[in-house]
Formats: C-alpha cells, structure tokens, sequence
C-alpha cells in the first residue's frame, strides 16, 4: 500500500506555485538516489518530488520513530542567520514532526520491526533569480521576494528546503523519498537577522501534510 506518509514531506509548504518545486540542481546529496522522485502534491496542494515504493504495506508499520533533523551540507553560522538560529530551526522541525505523526502512531524511541523510521534534514538551497549572483550554500538562502517601488529597495524571504528518505526500521530499507521547498516571512533587508519563528509556517506545514498523507494511507 502507498505510504503517501512520506509524503507531504519534507514533505514540505504554503500551497503551490510551481516556483516552489524542486529541482535536481537544488538536490544536496542527503538521499542516495534520486532518480525515482516524480512530481507530486502533498494533501495542501504543495508540489513536491517524492518516491514511494510500491510494495509499501502501510499496516506493516504500528510506531514510528523520527530521527533528529539535521543539516546537510553542515552550514558555518552568519552575523545573519547564527547558530541559535540554525538550532532552533532543527529543534522546531524535530518538534513538528513529532506533534504531527504522534497524532497517527505512537513514537519510537528507536528503530525496529515494525517501526517506520523519518530520516529529515534541511538542504541548501540558492537564488536563481535572474541577475543575482548566488548565495553561498547555507541550508536557508535570501532570496529576492519583490521590488519596492516606493523606496526602490527590495524586500527579502527566507526560503528554506528538505529531504527525507524514510526507512523500514527492520531492515533499513528505503520505502519512500520527498524534496520539498518552502517560503518563510519577508525580511526587511539582507541585514535583518533570520530567527525561526521566521520559517516556523513552512515547517508546520510541511509536518501537516506528513500527517494528512498517513491518515489518508490508512483510510484506504
């Protein structure tokens, strides 16, 4: 049975432009193989890329258990996005997650037969807006939002993305993949500092759809 657990993951965003779809330039490495991912929308209506196996038996699965998130590449703290930040970032994604699924299975404190594992990280993604130069791979770039044309300044967004593989807990298989991006507050300029109440939505939403994607997996 489809495990579309995985996938509103990283399953990850505010509903849907196709701006906000993953592609392979944006893919960090954190999964092994990407070549299965199809395009995909999560229970919100966001795009993702994901991969589920097709033998998935969903009622094999009585517990999950959520691996701490991560990042990945390792990102080097900024004046504007600091360490506090970063860690408050995987602390609340971690908490989301488990706010979330433990809604639909009771938590795991480790892997085993018959738990279905989440394997999360926060991946770099960088500017593709036509005339600027890229960001420096951080797992959140600054990107330009819009131009103001009242004071001639460009306001900013945090964009954020995730992959997530997720795991037979057995065997450590991998049943199902998603890539996902995300598109936080506006930022008053490129000296604000990023806090994470500033990508708190996306993330929520991204735990959401993880969600509703197992309740829907066990409705069938």
């Amino acid at each position: 049975m489809k495990v579309a657990l995985a996938i509103g993951l990283s399953s990850l965003l505010l509903a849907g432009c196709a701006s906000n779809l993953s592609k392979p330039e944006d893919y960090s490495g954190f999964l092994k193989d990407y070549s299965r991912l199809k395009e995909a929308k999560s229970p919100s209506g966001a795009p993702v890329m994901r991969w589920i196996d097709p033998q998935l038996d969903s009622k094999a699965y009585t517990s999950v258990y959520i691996e701490p998130s991560q990042f990945y590449p390792k990102p080097a703290p900024t004046a504007q996005i600091p360490a506090t930040t970063l860690k408050g970032i995987t602390d609340y994604y971690d908490q989301a997650l488990k706010r979330e699924l433990g809604k639909s299975l009771p938590l795991a404190s480790k892997p085993g037969p018959g738990v279905i594992v989440v394997r999360p990280a926060i991946t770099a993604v960088s500017s593709d807006v036509e005339g600027l130069k890229p960001y420096e791979v951080i797992p959140i770039a600054l990107v330009v939002a819009a131009a103001s044309t009242a004071a001639g300044s460009r306001d900013r967004q945090a964009e954020i993305a995730t992959e997530a593989a997720f795991l037979d807990g057995g065997n450590q298989k991998v049943v199902a993949q998603v890539v996902r991006k995300g598109t936080g507050k506006e930022l008053e300029n490129d000296k604000t500092v990023l806090r994470p109440d500033d990508v708190r939505q996306v993330i929520d939403g991204w735990a959401i759809d993880l969600h509703q994607s197992w309740l829907k997996l066990k409705g069938k």
